[in-house]
């Protein structure tokens, strides 16, 4: 079978970091080609550099045999590469239709055509079995809807090469069918599909080839069928992890933490009337279909939403979170679902992304103590073990996973005593997520409370002392993380009130 795409020694250097080192990549017509590799292996920018986005220091590119250089993407898609990132990138207030036809309007007498473009759309949903409204605003979909969108959109430019960076990282299981259905269709038309994944049952399920990468060299191209998760897992991170279970309940103590009352929000689609406690030195999960209002629950909490009624007590004392400043002064701390959206300052450095939710601290009489401000984002880059050249660079120019390192390291120097946390593994290499469980666990230790939010049942039950499930905006039921607890009873209490 000949190569599709052949990428040839490929090599990119960025100020203090060699983010790729001679990497080799081959993809074959009519396969799926997983790549991975542990956050920072140097995935995203191999991609980037076959996109346009980047241009590499030294190595080649060939499609079909033919040497290319793409100066942008547009020269990209117009070639037929076609690439959705981890990270949305959609006009929020504009309509379905308008986000996936940006850049290729219809027109009719030098205007937008309208009604072509709501039709086109239409038929490209049609075609691929996705249901929603090609007028409706796109921002009023759910994260999950909007990726859907976006492999939509990369779909319709007919590409023969498709790159899938994370793009079942916020899908339900019913919704990652559906997109391994347009998977399989795409294969069978003779499409390369390139499949960048941490998720290593998807992988063995979807992908015909793998390859592995690591600190920004090729380790590894090997056949699904001959890889099992182990093998995957070792070559990813160049060592054994073992089967460490996170979950225990030796550090919860007697005393609650956080108790919530007949907590409802003001503005709909919103929770309703959902009580619940945590004690100190427990990690309560949160479990819950697309459209539960899990992050709709923890942001009324912390005061980015406002309330209807209902009442929050932390250590017995009721606090009225109107806002996050009031929810940070009261102990709170959260990380959200959407890094880059509401998460990262994108320009900023490490050391200011490290340091704004706790800049007052830093200065005094109008003077800023940059020497604290240097010794504490040594201790977020030490501890969360962040891969950067100098506290100096810019975070957007860090990996996703590294990326996250940085907002959770930002929260635990504000001290907090209740840590809230939206998917904090999404788009995370395995070797990351072990350290994010292991600081779960450490944060418990210490008496803090933890909520953790995540669409993984396996994630819940390995970290979590109680799993709360959320189902359309109401506390469905909470359940004791045993033996006992099967995923059959959770995925009943999730549709409980659908």
């Amino acid at each position: 079978m000949n190569n599709l795409l052949e990428m040839r020694a490929i090599t990119k250097t960025f100020p203090g970091v060699k983010a790729l080192d001679k990497v080799d990549f081959t993809l074959k017509k009519g396969t799926v080609h997983a790549l991975m590799g542990e956050n920072g292996a140097g995935k995203s920018t191999l991609m980037k550099c076959l996109f346009g986005i980047y241009k590499q220091d030294s190595g080649d590119i060939y499609i079909d045999g033919e040497k290319v250089s793409y100066k942008d993407t547009k020269d990209a898609l117009d070639s037929g590469v076609a690439m959705v990132h981890q990270e949305l990138n959609q006009v929020s207030m504009r309509s379905v239709a308008e986000n996936i036809m940006l850049g290729r309007f219809p027109s009719k007498h030098g205007m937008v055509d309208s009604k072509k473009m709501y039709k086109q759309t239409q038929d490209l949903f049609d075609r691929l079995g996705l249901d929603f409204d090609p007028k409706k605003i796109i921002g009023k979909y759910s994260v999950a809807e909007r990726q859907l969108i976006e492999i939509a959109k990369a779909v319709s430019y007919d590409a023969k090469i498709l790159v899938l960076d994370e793009p079942t990282s916020s899908l339900t299981e019913a919704e990652v069918d559906k997109l391994f259905e347009i998977i399989n269709k795409l294969r069978d038309q003779g499409v390369g599909i390139i499949y960048i994944s941490h998720k290593m049952e998807e992988i063995l399920s979807i992908s015909d080839y793998v390859t592995i990468m690591r600190d920004g060299k090729f380790i590894s191209e090997k056949s699904a069928a001959d890889l099992t998760t182990d093998e995957i897992i070792r070559l990813m991170v160049g060592r054994e992890l073992g089967d460490d279970n996170f979950h225990t309940d030796k550090y919860i103590r007697d005393e609650i933490m956080l108790e919530v009352k007949n907590l409802t929000g003001r503005y709909q689609p919103t929770i309703k009337d959902v009580s619940f406690k945590v004690k100190k030195g427990e990690v309560l999960g949160i479990a819950g279909l697309v459209g539960s209002r899990r992050t709709e629950l923890v942001e009324t909490i912390f005061g980015l939403r406002e309330k209807e009624s209902g009442q929050v007590f932390v250590d017995g004392k009721e606090v009225d979170n109107k806002n996050p400043r009031e929810a940070i002064k009261n102990g709170f701390a959260l990380v959200t679902e959407e890094r880059r959206a509401t998460g990262i300052i994108p320009y900023g450095d490490i050391r200011f992304n490290s340091t704004i939710a706790n800049l007052r601290n830093y200065s005094s009489k109008g003077v800023v103590n940059d020497r604290a401000l240097k010794e504490n984002t040594d201790k977020v880059i030490e501890a969360m073990k962040v891969k950067t050249p100098s506290q100096h660079t810019k975070i957007m120019n860090l990996s996703g996973g590294n990326q996250q390192k940085v907002i959770i390291g930002r929260w635990l120097l504000t001290d907090p005593s209740i840590l809230l946390l939206d998917e904090p593994t999404r788009g995370i290499d395995v070797g990351a997520k072990y350290e994010i469980y292991k600081l779960i666990t450490e944060l418990a230790s210490t008496g803090k409370s933890v909520l953790f939010i995540s669409s993984e049942m396996a994630e819940l039950q390995m970290v979590c002392n109680r799993i709360m499930v959320m189902s359309n905006g109401r506390l469905a039921g909470i359940e004791e993380n045993n033996e006992s607890l099967t995923q059959e009873k959770i995925m009943a209490l999730q549709a409980k009130y659908v």
